[in-house]
This record gives C-alpha cells, sequence and structure tokens, in this order.
C-alpha cells in the first residue's frame, strides 16, 4: 500500500511549525521557543526552522482569527488572485507556501512537521495524509520505538480523492503531531515535555537517514477515517445531547454496533447504529463543535511498510 516515492538524496531543510492554531500551546511556546534558541534543533546534516505558523491567532490565543488555517492549503485558495478582503488565514497560508513551499515543487522544503493539541484522550497521534507515505510511515515507528507509552498511534486523515489541506502538505513531504487532552488555552508540563522530545526524536531520525542508516521493512497498524458523527440536535440546529459516558475519552477503543455514544438531554441514550465495528478518534474535541463533528469514524487495519534502503554517502551541507 505504500508508493510514494522514498527520497533519494539527504533531507536538506526541514521546517518545526507550532502554533497553526493559536490555542494549541505546546506547540505555540515551543515555537517561540524555538525562535530564540534555535540550537537544539540543528543537527549535522540539515537545517531546522521554526515557525510560528499563525502568529495573530497565537497572540489572541483563539484558534483562528477568521478561518482554520490546517484546511486552507489547497490549491483554489493557494493561486487564487489576493484580494484585501481576503481572510487573515487565507493571506497566511500564500505567506506560509511561499515560505515552505511552494506546495508540489522542488523548491519546498523537504520535511514539515506541525505540531498540535487537542482536547480529546488521543495521547500521542501522528497524523499522516494516507498509508502510501514510506519516509513517514518509517518515522512514525521510530518515534513509536522510541517513546512506546503512552502509545503512538497513526491516524489517516485523507478521504480517497480528497486534495490535501494542512499546512504540512506545503512541503515535499511531512506529518502532524498531536497530543491530548490538553485544554484550549492551556498549557500543560508534561505534554510540552514531550512533544518537546518527539520533536527531537523526528530529526535524529532524518538525521539517521542522512547518514546513510537502513531501516527494516515492518507491520504497522494505522487508523484511516471513514467518516464523521455529529452531535443529536433539535430542529433548530441545537444540541440535543452530548457524548456518552461511555464513549468518552476511549478514542482509538471499538466502538460496535447498538453501543450508546450519546446521552440526549431528555435521558435517553442512542446507540451506534452503523453495521460493523469502528475505532473512534478525536472523540468531543472542542474545535469541532462548530464543524459539527462528535467524533471521526475509522476503520483499524495493518500496513506493510517496505524497507527504506540506505542512502549513498553524501558530504554535508
Amino acid at each position: 500500500m505504500c508508493s510514494l516515492p522514498v527520497p533519494r538524496e539527504p533531507l536538506r531543510r526541514v521546517a518545526v511549525a507550532g502554533g497553526t492554531h493559536g490555542n494549541e500551546m505546546s506547540g505555540v511556546y515551543l515555537a517561540r521557543q524555538w525562535l530564540q534558541a534555535p540550537g537544539e534543533l540543528q543537527r549535522p546534516s540539515f537545517s531546522t526552522t521554526p515557525v510560528l505558523a499563525n502568529p495573530a491567532a497565537a497572540a489572541a490565543c483563539r484558534r483562528y482569527v477568521d478561518r482554520d488555517l490546517n484546511r486552507t492549503f489547497t490549491s483554489a485558495v493557494l493561486t487564487a488572485r489576493p484580494h484585501p478582503d481576503d481572510p487573515y488565514e487565507v493571506t497566511r497560508a500564500r505567506e506560509l507556501n511561499q515560505l515552505l513551499g511552494p506546495k508540489a515543487s522542488g523548491q519546498a522544503f523537504d520535511f514539515i512537521l506541525d505540531l498540535h493539541n487537542t482536547t480529546a484522550n488521543v495521547g500521542t497521534c501522528l497524523v499522516l495524509e494516507a498509508a502510501h507515505n514510506v519516509f513517514a510511515l518509517h518515522l512514525c515507528r521510530h518515534l513509536q520505538l522510541q517513546s512506546p507509552e503512552p502509545p503512538c498511534r497513526v491516524f489517516l486523515y485523507q478521504l480517497p480523492r480528497e486534495e490535501s489541506y494542512s499546512v504540512h502538505s506545503a512541503g515535499k513531504n511531512g506529518m502532524g503531531l498531536e497530543l491530548g487532552p490538553q485544554p484550549q488555552g492551556v498549557l500543560r508540563a508534561d505534554l510540552f515535555t514531550r512533544m518537546r522530545a518527539l520533536v527531537a526524536a523526528a530529526l535524529d531520525f532524518i538525521q539517521l537517514f542522512n547518514q546513510g542508516t537502513a531501516f527494516p521493512a515492518f507491520e504497522m497498524e494505522v487508523y484511516r477515517k471513514v467518516g464523521s458523527v455529529d452531535f443529536p440536535r433539535t430542529e433548530a440546529g441545537d444540541l440535543a445531547g452530548t457524548v456518552h459516558p461511555q464513549l468518552q475519552d476511549r478514542d482509538f477503543e471499538p466502538l460496535r454496533p447498538g453501543a450508546p455514544i450519546f446521552r440526549l438531554f431528555s435521558g435517553e441514550d442512542a446507540l451506534y447504529e452503523g453495521e460493523s465495528t469502528v475505532y473512534p478518534v478525536f472523540i468531543n474535541e472542542a474545535a469541532y463543535y462548530e464543524k459539527g463533528i462528535a467524533f471521526f469514524q475509522t476503520e483499524k487495519f495493518t500496513v506493510s511498510v517496505p524497507a527504506l534502503p540506505a542512502l549513498a554517502p553524501s558530504p554535508a551541507p
């Protein structure tokens, strides 16, 4: 299932973006720290650029100013003629595309790591577009081995024939890193420390790859998005219930047909009516209320990832 060509040359330019959402504080404060002292991001074989992706939203401690920056990196948005009335995040996406891309070009950064928090109980979640990215899956495997507790799960967010739209899609390659649960606008020391360690481990993996390390084939469990479920609502569109206590905080656990998923305000339970077992992810995420999403449905399967061959020796830049 993995078909994206692996890099044939060392990666030379890497970006670490925090604050794509301005109230996800681990990435915001790590980006601010690294902009002042970027030394810990550097490795002998490549340079790493820290980026505060959405500075206006970070300054206001809001997810975004006008629209979700992490849904804005589509070709239609990036290539449209600029207008003075464009939403802030549209203008910022074009700026980032010039800095980190241009998207789908040979001039783009080799790898972009985008840092996020979630209010959902996902633990450590590694976010990729699809299961065809050999290099990124090897990086995920490296992080799983380096940080076995709590588990590092891989979430594939892109639906079939859906265009990539995230910040990290501006680069030649990339992935998102989600840590939770953490309330919006709150900085937890444990998640801040874990995110910092995971970024260091990711950069160490790229250094190993650049040095000519070969990585063997393996099999990996991944969770692929297949749909989403909205909250129960009234005819006026207001909430009619909330996530059921038996579902709350059980991200990545199996949800079987007939299990309760919502507790209606009337006191009744709403049951899952699907025909097969799914694995809910981002359950009761605060930022998804406006999107009409109570949780994502995913399917769990095993992907066979081929070996990542060693690069030929190459001098450092």
